[in-house]
């Protein structure tokens, strides 16, 4: 099965050299985006890194979200139309997915936090099925051929972000790469097993500092491997509603009516990232559903009962650090989270995030600082911030970089 997947470039200006961190090394940003969005929602991070810090910086799209029919990757409309038609996946140039091949579901499980989900369930038998359980293989195999191919290994060190849903995925490919120097886990979910733990933590909820958790103890996810989820409006809303509240305190809600025109003008903007999101499988430690996808691969692929247990391993094996003699250990991991960050509070760093960390064998190294401004979507503006604190988390980054942080000669 051939896919079709994106990474954008960004090297410093022409002829300019690339910087070296503190192990002589040039320094290589391989970015993730979260669970919206493609290359451009990272371009802010991308540029600041590439023309003022002079790094080689490979922004790359989840497989399936790079609208190849647009040269601008610009999606189209909405992403459920007016007459009721869905997007879904670009996983191959030419090749689409037609509405007959799904059902569509609306899910009122998670109302506090999501209000109505709509999601989408591909049919058997159908090749948006086989893509829907075989992708997470094809993502591993497309990040590690990105490293080697822009990043050599004699002559980079490479430091990883993802940012939200994109930092599980980042938090494998740490151990899968040689020259992964180490994570910049700035809003950046952890490996599956432990952001599973942060969202039970909350009840799926999240917190903000200051104010009580609505939830104590959550519910695992049982989503199948051939759901996709289909963004709305609601997804701006399930941010702006908590960020408004470390910002400005209960008094948010007298202006409700306001923050609703707030969100619907920037879904305009939003809805034109591709918006839909199949990724939770990993994101969530949904072990069963990464077996089952692993074992509907294999059966596509004819594998013999060995080969099929060794899929099986490699797909559940994606939501934890690897283990054993002659693994890549766990590389150092600088976690950054923003004020006003709403999954990403300092209560759930110390209480759950960190004591799994700490409980690693071996333990990698890690620290944690907390920004004094910010929502989860970092470079977003706020008062007197055009970037929000992107500027900031960037210089915060190649400091550790070249002061030592990560490692030295």
């Amino acid at each position: 099965m051939e896919w079709d997947m994106g990474v954008m470039v960004y090297d410093p200006t022409p002829h300019a050299d690339i910087s070296r961190g503190a192990d002589g090394k040039k320094i290589g940003i391989f970015l993730l985006h979260g669970g919206a969005g493609d290359f451009k929602t990272m371009e802010t991070v991308s540029l600041l890194f590439a023309e003022k810090f002079g790094c080689r910086v490979v922004s790359m799209t989840f497989p399936g979200r790079l609208y190849f029919d647009d040269k601008n990757r610009d999606w189209p409309g909405d992403t459920i139309d007016t007459g009721g038609t869905i997007r879904t996946p670009l996983w191959k140039k030419g090749e689409y997915v037609s509405q007959d091949d799904f059902t569509v579901k609306e899910d009122r499980s998670k109302l506090i936090k999501y209000g109505t989900r709509t999601v989408i369930h591909a049919k058997k038998g159908t090749r948006f099925f086989d893509r829907m359980a075989s992708w997470p293989a094809a993502f591993e195999a497309g990040m590690k051929e990105a490293c080697r191919r822009y990043f050599p290994e004699n002559e980079f060190s490479i430091y990883v972000h993802g940012h939200s849903t994109g930092g599980p995925y980042v938090s494998m490919l740490s151990q899968r790469v040689a020259n992964i120097a180490g994570v910049m886990a700035v809003e950046n979910s952890p490996f599956g097993y432990i952001n599973e733990q942060k969202h039970l933590w909350s009840g799926s909820i999240g917190k903000i500092e200051g104010f009580q958790r609505l939830a104590e103890k959550g519910k695992s996810w049982s989503n199948p491997f051939y759901e996709l989820y289909i963004r709305t409006w609601r997804d701006l809303a399930r941010y702006k509603g908590s960020e408004a509240l470390g910002q400005e305190g209960p008094q948010a809600l007298m202006r409700l009516p306001w923050l609703m025109e707030e969100i619907l003008e920037q879904w305009k903007t939003a809805r034109k990232r591709p918006n839909f999101k199949a990724e939770y499988v990993v994101t969530h430690n949904i072990v069963a559903s990464l077996e089952a996808a692993a074992r509907t691969s294999a059966r596509r692929l004819k594998l013999n009962r060995t080969e099929t247990a060794a899929l099986v391993d490699r797909f559940t094996g994606y939501a934890r650090p690897l283990e054993g003699p002659g693994v890549k250990p766990v590389p150092p991991f600088l976690f950054g989270i923003s004020k006003d960050s709403r999954d990403h509070s300092p209560e759930v760093y110390r209480e759950v995030i960190l004591p799994l960390f700490k409980a690693m064998n071996p333990r990698p190294k890690f620290a944690l600082t907390r920004f004094g401004a910010g929502v989860h979507s970092y470079w977003t503006p706020e008062k007197d911030l055009p970037f929000g604190i992107a500027p900031a988390v960037a210089q915060f980054y190649y400091d550790a970089i070249t002061g030592g942080f990560y490692g030295g000669r």
